[in-house]
Order: C-alpha cells, then structure tokens, then sequence
C-alpha cells in the first residue's frame, strides 16, 4: 500500500493527521529543522508522537536537513541519537555529514533524503543508494518521464510531494530571503519574499509567487509508477487543513487500490481541495513545464477558509457535543465528515448551549455546544460548510 505521508507542525496536528489517515507523518525538532516558525516538537514530544505513531502501527520521520555550518556538528551527535532512542523511523537529510555521523555512530533509523537536495535524476538517486539511504524525496521539478526513469533504474523508495506549497527556486536554494530580511531560507528561517508584493515601473502589486501544487489526478499514475510515499507540504498548516487534506488523499488512493475509484468521486475531492486552500492550484512540472498559468504575477488573494464550524467531542442520544469553531445557524446545511468515512449533509434544527437552552447561532470561538445530529457521528468529526 503506498504511503500517505502527513506534516505535522505540533504534537495536537500530529494527532489529528494520524487519525484522518495518514500512514506516516514527518515533524521538525527544536534544532536543525527547516521549518523554524513551525511550534516545533522537543524531545519529549518525540517520544510521545511516536508513541502514539507506533500505537497506531505508523511512522514518525524527523527532519535534520538544514544546511550545516561548523557550529551545528558540535551538539548534532547527541541529537542524533536522542532521536534514536526515542524511537523514530527516520532521519530526513540534506547533508553529507549528518549520513556520515549516523553511519558512524550506527543509528537504527532509516535515513531519507530531503527535497532540500534538488535530487531529479537517476544517477543522483544511485549516489544515495550506494550511501545506504533507504529513500529518496524527490525534488517537486521532477516530471512523470523524470520519476519514471528514476523508478525503473533504480531500486530503493522514492517519496513524491502530491499537495501544498511550492518554492519559487528549487526548495530551498533561494537566497531571497537572506538578502531581504537577514533570514536565511537553508537554515530554517525562510520568510518567503517570494509571496512579498514589490513596486516595479509604479505598480505596487508585482509577485514572484507559484501557485500550490495539487496532483490529485495523477495520484493513480503515481502509485501505477511505484512511488513508495505521496506526500503533502505543510508543517505550518491548520488542524483544519491537515485533516481534510488527508482525508481526501486517503480516499482517493484508498479508491484507486480496491478499483471504486470514479470521476465523480475524483471531481468531488477536487471540490474539497479547492475550498480548503486559501490560494490556486496546479500541477506544476509533472506534466509540462510550468508556464504563465502556474504563477503568480498581480492580483493574489489569500482568503482564510471559514467553513471549519466545530470538532465532535461526543455523541449520545442524537445530541453531538461540539467545540465551536466558526459561525453557523439554525436553519442552514452543514456536513459532517470523519476519518476515512465520506461526509454527509443534513440541515441544523437545534443547538443547545451548557445550560440546556436552545440558541439560534453557533457564534462563539471554542464553545461547547450541543447539535442535533440525525446520524451517528464520532469524536474528532468535524462539522464544516457542505462541499457544492
């Protein structure tokens, strides 16, 4: 079965990933993790993930995988096996020297290379298979005839990002952000410039900005090629957007593998990940090479999403106890979905406060409420604005 792999930005997310579906999640330590404004996990939230992982017979993967300068070895040996012992399945990488100290010190995780590599070719893949690297990330310029040849002259596992945000240079290699803000995007510390909006010849809304990857029509090709992992980008993303972008994955290659699979249902999922997203998608390289329509230049918008409307917390009697999330009223449609099941549409009659009182709108941030509900749901179910 290939793999569903999920990033997780903190210890709730990871949680909540695992539960929509995902196989394997990959998370950042306090150190040497590309995502620096990510919350980040400590050692001990470590060993609590992969715990929780492992109870649910999934992975845990760690990123070490900034550029490494002098200073950064001196304390990378003790973290290295820190992580080891809390039990991780793998260390992703960018650096020679973080694959020599592992093999040095003869760590039980398996190491995958980061995208941070740019690696897009066969013999690039060979280098790190002769290294003893159990998988490759491949860099997301890759197009179906690049991951193809890589697949068939190749022999260990290949990881291909199917979904997020894309890097205006190859990821990581931009040193925009360097220059404009002291940030330095190879050590963790990207403040995305690319997104910035710059006054050129007196217009003040010029971007160098991509659009986000979305391979959802191709996820069937993918897994036809034998791509080990499907992987989503975003350490950085909402609970919200986490499950439902998993979710919707998982169905689909769930789908695909049993032959249920359909345009309808295809179509449907599209709907899903168009709605969740705050910007436009595309394929970007895989099937050509990316032209005007796959880039931002003027006019972008970023709107927060607010069909998330609340998380089951419990469910007795027809009543759903919830925590409220944004506005919705007696009288409209909502959905409720849940971790690998479809969602299903009903019209709200009734909410109740604590007290037992019946309101008209659900109005409040982080409420508990009481919906009735005609169907049984489960807790962490979540009740959103219906798809259409």
């Amino acid at each position: 079965m290939v793999e569903i792999l999920s990033p997780a930005g903190d210890l709730d997310r990871l949680k909540w990933a695992l539960t929509y579906g995902a196989d394997a999640v990959y998370i950042g330590g306090y150190d040497y993790s590309l995502r620096a404004n990510a919350n980040n996990f400590s050692l001990t939230e470590i060993k609590e993930a992969v715990d929780f992982a492992h109870n649910m017979n999934k992975k845990v993967y760690v990123t070490v995988n900034i550029i490494m300068h002098n200073e950064d070895l001196e304390k990378l040996d003790e973290y290295l096996k820190n992580l080891n012992e809390a039990g991780i399945d793998a260390y992703i990488v960018s650096d020679l020297a973080v694959i020599k100290r592992i093999k040095d010190l003869k760590l039980k995780p398996e190491i995958h290379i980061s995208t941070q590599e740019s690696t897009v070719n066969k013999e690039a893949v060979k280098f790190w298979e002769k290294l003893g690297v159990s998988r490759v990330v491949l860099g997301r310029e890759c197009s179906k005839e690049d991951i193809k040849d890589i697949k068939e002259n190749t022999k260990i596992e290949l990881e291909v990002f199917i979904h997020g945000a894309m890097c205006t240079s190859y990821s990581g290699r931009c040193v925009l952000s360097n220059y404009v803000t002291k940030r330095d995007s190879n050590r963790g510390g990207c403040s995305q410039v690319c997104r910035f909006s710059f006054d050129i010849d007196d217009s003040e809304d010029f971007q160098i900005c991509t659009k986000d990857l979305c391979m959802i029509d191709y996820i069937g090709e993918l897994i036809d090629i034998g791509v080990a992992s499907l992987k989503i980008e975003g350490r950085m993303r909402s609970l919200y957007y986490i499950a439902t972008v998993v979710n919707a994955y998982k169905q689909i290659v769930t789908k695909k593998i049993d032959g249920t699979l359909n345009q309808e249902t295809l179509e449907y999922y599209k709907k899903v990940l168009r709605k969740v997203s705050n910007r436009e998608n595309s394929v970007q390289f895989y099937d050509r090479e990316p032209g005007v329509n796959e880039q931002y230049y003027t006019g972008r918008q970023e709107v927060s999403n607010q069909d998330f409307l609340g998380i089951i917390i419990d469910y007795k009697e027809g009543y759903a106890t919830f925590e409220q999330r944004n506005n919705f009223k007696v009288g409209e449609t909502v959905e409720i979905f849940g971790p690998n099941k479809e969602a299903k549409k009903f019209i709200v009659e009734e909410i109740k406060n604590k007290d037992g009182e019946e309101v008209k709108v659900a109005a409040h941030p982080q409420e508990i409420l009481k919906l009735k509900v005609p169907f049984e749901v489960q807790k962490n179910d979540i009740i959103r604005i219906p798809i259409s």
